[in-house]
This record gives structure tokens, C-alpha cells and sequence, in this order.
């Protein structure tokens, strides 16, 4: 063999086995290719399929040694997710920005921390009811935390929120405690039955200032535990008004210093009344109290019949205060400013409903008295209509007294009459059936503030009396807006700002028709379509039966 075909091959020779090695390798490469595939396919441990799960989102492969031809990049063990979705809540969150992330779950030890000590009871109440740890105020950030911070920002509504789920951790950031709370709200309905609050931002507030339930109290005793389940209810609906119509011709049934021959048996005492009211607060919920005058006062003037008004055949007219008399004036004020000591909230329900001085065809002829205090008062050609306006301004004018801000019945308002009802009483618009009834648009109109109690959507009157039936969360949910004041017609957009929000009111016209729990099933799903509607203005995004399942969900 000659020298130069011994080299060739041994030439030969050496390609082969650098062949052989790059087969080798190369095999190795596939090897390691097809195992990292299969683990970005199956996501992992954290469930994900598809091409989102085989993404080599944020993946950087080795450089190649230099000289060698780039390889293609092999997929990352990274985790990838898909794009998250809108939390499912009631009331439903008015904007979510999607974002890639596994979410978030509540974990035993990890912390609650605020920026403000302002945010204690909220941060408090949130760790217990997630099982987490309240760490108070701390600056660092760790995996698993939830922080409440204030974000200072004076132009916002102030019930509204933000939050961000980002990098393994949750941000709560309102104006004030209440927004910080609402949003705790919707994590808690999230991560309920260990669900996960998804990954992205929430931008919430609601429509409507005022979002309540009203208690008839007085007609049926309903006991202070039963009373606070309710609180705890309203609270995680984001509702922030509870009505005590207290006083009425049936009873009066919270304990009186002042008076105390008024009071009824059963009752609440004002210690009981105190722990409604300071729980209601920790979950931002204002106890709006009603003494109704001057009719609706039965249980009063049981025990001062002196004062009952009376025809001028002598006949006593029911639950009605003859308000030609001055002590008449004085007792029903000594109670106001008795329970303005006790309310801490800025409402006041003054009632003013269904004076029955006012539904006889003559009332200055059936109620002499009257007319003559009127005329005393206000001039000649002054009616009896005027005299009660003037009755509903003083008691006004009592409770504002103490920074209250009025309210009255919609049929306290009268037409035609030479005295006006102070521009700052607040309407409770809840019926078109009485004497002289009014449109809804009279009052806004006339530039007043409205609040709606629509009877035929929103009572829930025991025992459905004439022609009241139980509402439906379904009616509510797909017919009922807040500009439906009276029967199913809604008034004109341009009036909405002036609807402050709207009341589920139970009224115990026959008490014992229903229990308690009985109560508290009807009003359930009413009560979650009404602060739906007063929450979004939208349509709704989900049909009844999906709202419906989704309470059944939620508990």
C-alpha cells in the first residue's frame, strides 16, 4: 500500500468516527428534545395542555461553539398559561384585564398585610375568613401575600377598588376602607370552595351609592341573630344600607329611655341593637332607622291616646298623631333625637306615609282641628295637606339637627300645596297606587334626589296581601333597572344621576305568614338581582339560569 493511500485512509478512517460521534450526539439532542416536548406538553404539574402548555415563552437556548451552524431552540420547562378569565361573583366585577399566570389561592401562613392601619379590621376580617395569617403593617413582599393598601386617589369613587393578581401574590387598592373591603369581597367569593382568583386586574366600583335592604321589624319581631346573619349576607353582596322600620301601628321594638310605656314584647334592647350596628359597620353597611309619623303610630299612641287624632264626630283615626297638637310634636321629636344617639349613620327615614287625615274626600271638614292649625300657622287657605307638609319639614328639621340627612315616602309629597317639602328631603319612592299619586318624574323633575323602593318589584310582603306577590330574583334580574320607579316603566337616562339606588324591602303586613327562615330563602335571590342591577348598569352577561347556578355555587 503506498504512503498516500494510507493516509486517505486513515482519513477515511477519522470521518467515520467523527461521524459516528455526531450521530451520537445528535441522537442524544433528539433524546432530550422529545423528553423536554413531553414535559411542556403535559404542562408540567400545573394542568395545562396544548400549544399554550408546548410554548417556549421566555426560553433561551446555550450558544452553539463557534464556527457550528445555530441550533433550532428546544423547548423551556417554563410554565405557560392561557390568557386568564373574568372571575365569576355577585355582583359581577365591572372590568377585568386578562393576564398568563396560575392565579392565586388563600394558603395556610401566608400573610394579610396592609400599608395603613386604617385597614386592620379589613385585613383582620379577610385573613380569618381565608385561613391566613394578619401580619399588619409590613413593607416586604412575599409569595402568597394579600395586600390592602390605600391609594389616596380623592377623585375616584369611593367605594371602588383595584386588584391585581401578579407573580404569586394579590394587591387590594381603594380610596377608602370601604373600596378595600368590597374588594376583599370578590376574592373571597373567588377563592370560595378552593377556587382561584385569576391572574390579571379587576377594576371595580358600583353604580349606585345607595344598595339596601329594608326590615319591617315592628309588624314581626325578628330576633338580633337572625338580623346579623343577614348583616354578614349584605356585607358579601356589597350592599351598604340595612332599614329598621321600627316603630308602627303593630309594635314599636327597640327599647326606649325616654319613653319606655311605648315598648313592645318582644323587642330589641339597645345593647343588641348596638352589636347589629357594630357589626354592620365592620362590613361598611350604614343602619338606617325609621320612626314613621304621623300616621303609623299605633304602638305610641296606645299608651298616649290622648293624642290620637280624632273626626269631628269623635271617631279615633288609626295609627294616626293629630298633629294640631303641640305635645304631639314633642314626643315623637324626644324620639328622634333618643335614636339619633343610638344611629350613628348620616339616612334618616322620616316614614310620612298614608296620613290617613288626608284620604277622607274633605279632610278640612272631617278634621276641623287641623284646618284651624293650619290656618294658625301658615294663613288663610292653608289646608291640611299644608299642615303635614309643615309636620314632615319639622321632623326634618329635627334630624338634621344631628346631621342626618331625611328621607320620606313618596306619598308624604303633595301636590298643589302652599308649603314645600324642604329640597333636601330624599324621595323613597315605592308606590303610584294612593290618593293624588304622583309620577316618578314630578319628583325628578323637580330636580329631588330619588331612592327606589318600586312595590311591584322590589316587596316582599308577608302573606301577599291585595294585590302583592312575592317578587322573583328572575323578574328583578331580567326587567327591573333602578330607573323603573313606579310599575315596569323606566323614566329617561338623563334623570339616572338623580336615582340614588334602590331597596329590596319585607314588609310583615301578615307576620306570621312566614318564619324566619322562611324569610330569609324568599328574599335570597332577590336580594342578589337587585344589588346585581345596582352594581352594573350593563346587561347582564350571564342568563338567569347561569346567575341562578352560580349563587347555588357561591352559597
Amino acid at each position: 500500500m503506498s504512503q498516500h493511500r494510507r493516509r486517505t485512509s486513515a482519513k477515511q478512517g477519522k470521518q467515520r468516527q467523527v461521524l459516528v460521534v455526531a450521530m451520537a450526539v445528535a441522537l442524544v439532542v433528539v433524546a432530550a428534545g422529545v423528553s423536554l416536548g413531553l414535559w411542556a406538553a403535559s404542562g408540567g404539574d400545573d394542568g395545562s395542555t396544548g400549544s399554550e402548555a408546548r410554548s417556549s415563552q421566555g426560553a433561551s437556548a446555550a450558544a452553539p461553539p463557534d464556527g457550528a451552524p445555530e441550533a433550532a431552540p428546544t423547548p423551556s420547562p417554563t410554565r405557560s398559561y392561557p390568557l386568564s378569565e373574568a372571575p365569576r361573583t355577585i355582583p359581577a366585577v365591572r372590568d377585568h384585564e386578562p393576564a398568563r399566570g396560575p392565579g392565586w389561592q388563600p394558603e395556610k401562613g401566608s400573610r394579610v398585610v396592609v400599608d395603613d392601619p386604617a385597614l386592620a379590621d379589613e385585613g383582620k376580617l379577610v385573613a380569618d375568613e381565608l385561613g391566613m395569617t394578619y401580619a399588619g403593617e409590613k413593607g416586604d413582599k412575599k409569595a402568597g401575600d394579600l395586600r390592602l393598601t390605600l391609594n389616596g386617589d380623592k377623585g375616584a369613587n369611593p367605594e371602588s377598588y383595584v386588584m391585581t393578581v401578579r407573580d404569586g401574590r394579590v394587591e387590594i387598592d381603594g380610596p377608602t376602607d370601604a373600596g378595600v373591603f368590597y374588594g376583599t369581597r370578590t376574592l373571597k367569593q373567588e377563592t370560595h370552595d378552593g377556587g382561584t382568583a385569576p391572574e390579571g386586574v379587576v377594576k371595580d366600583e358600583p353604580a349606585k351609592p345607595q344598595r339596601g335592604f329594608m326590615l319591617d321589624i315592628a309588624r314581626k319581631y325578628f330576633t338580633a341573630d337572625w338580623i346579623e346573619d343577614r348583616v354578614r349576607e349584605l356585607g358579601d353582596l356589597k350592599f351598604n344600607q340595612l332599614g329598621l322600620h321600627f316603630s308602627d301601628d303593630q309594635g314599636f321594638r327597640i327599647e326606649s329611655d325616654t319613653q319606655p310605656e311605648i315598648v313592645s314584647q318582644p323587642h330589641l334592647t339597645k345593647a343588641q341593637v348596638r352589636k347589629i350596628i357594630d357589626l354592620a359597620e365592620s362590613r361598611h353597611i350604614t343602619v338606617v332607622p325609621e320612626i314613621d309619623s304621623p300616621g303609623h303610630l299605633g304602638a305610641v299612641l296606645r299608651a298616649h291616646p290622648d293624642l290620637q287624632l280624632r273626626t269631628a264626630q269623635g271617631s279615633a283615626v288609626q295609627g294616626a298623631i293629630d298633629i294640631s297638637k303641640p305635645e304631639s310634636a314633642e314626643i315623637v321629636d324626644e324620639l328622634l333625637n333618643e335614636y339619633a344617639d343610638l344611629f350613628p349613620g348620616k339616612p334618616w327615614h322620616l316614614g310620612a306615609d298614608e296620613y290617613q287625615a288626608l284620604v277622607r274626600s274633605d279632610p278640612e271638614a272631617s278634621f276641623p282641628q287641623l284646618a284651624a292649625a293650619a290656618q294658625e300657622k301658615y294663613g288663610s287657605g292653608a289646608t291640611v295637606a299644608d299642615l303635614t307638609t309643615g309636620w314632615l319639614n319639622d321632623r326634618a328639621a329635627t334630624v338634621r339637627k344631628h346631621d342626618r340627612t331625611p328621607r320620606a315616602w313618596n306619598d308624604g309629597f303633595f301636590r298643589g300645596t302652599s308649603v314645600e317639602p324642604d329640597k333636601d328631603i330624599q324621595v323613597a319612592y315605592w308606590t303610584g297606587k294612593e290618593i293624588g299619586a304622583r309620577e316618578p318624574l314630578e319628583y325628578l323633575q323637580a330636580g329631588r334626589n330619588v331612592i327606589n323602593y318600586n312595590d311591584e318589584f322590589l316587596y316582599y310582603v308577608l302573606g301577599e296581601p291585595q294585590t302583592f306577590v312575592y317578587p322573583t330574583g328572575q323578574r328583578i334580574y331580567e326587567q327591573w333597572t333602578p330607573r323603573v320607579l313606579r310599575g315596569t316603566a323606566a323614566v329617561p337616562a338623563r334623570y339616572d344621576g338623580q336615582i340614588l339606588g334602590g331597596n329590596l324591602a319585607v314588609w310583615c303586613d301578615l307576620a306570621n305568614s312566614q318564619t324566619q327562615g322562611q324569610v330569609a330563602a324568599g328574599v335570597r335571590m332577590p336580594l342578589r338581582a337587585t344589588v346585581q342591577k345596582l352594581w352594573d348598569p350593563g346587561e347582564p352577561e350571564l342568563t338567569w339560569a347561569q346567575f341562578r347556578a352560580l349563587a347555588d355555587r357561591l352559597g
